[in-house]
């Protein structure tokens, strides 16, 4: 029998209302994401663009420059918080359930499991 376990995130949003962040408009410098590591997902209307992992502040300010990102309008973006040890895992699980229109080489590791922001 299958292991159905999935590692719940609980992924990012913005405003009192909840609502999805806006890519370009994300404050960065908010306490919120000091050191942050995690997981991270970037999409316009129903396209995943960019998915991908490390210091989420970091990762977002160099896609923030990236007109292969940019090119997409009304980008939104959510993260959620990961172990270290796991965050490779998480990627290329999302990576192989998402379909990102832009990105390198995800991590050669095995899946782990997690749900979806939406």
């Amino acid at each position: 029998m299958a292991d159905t376990k999935k590692l719940t995130l609980s992924w990012g949003k913005c405003g009192d209302d909840k609502h999805w962040c806006d890519f370009a408009k994300l404050d960065l410098t908010a306490d919120l994401f000091a050191n942050l590591k995690g997981v991270y997902i970037i999409w316009s209307r129903k396209q995943v663009v960019r998915l991908g992992s490390g210091i989420i502040k970091d990762r977002i300010t160099v896609h923030r420059k990236d007109q292969k990102i940019t090119a997409y309008k009304k980008l939104k973006t959510t993260w959620a918080k990961v172990n270290a040890s796991q965050m490779e895992g998480v990627e290329k699980y999302l990576a192989d359930k998402l379909n990102p229109a832009i990105g390198e080489a995800f991590p050669d590791r095995t899946p782990i499991p997690v749900n979806l922001p939406w």
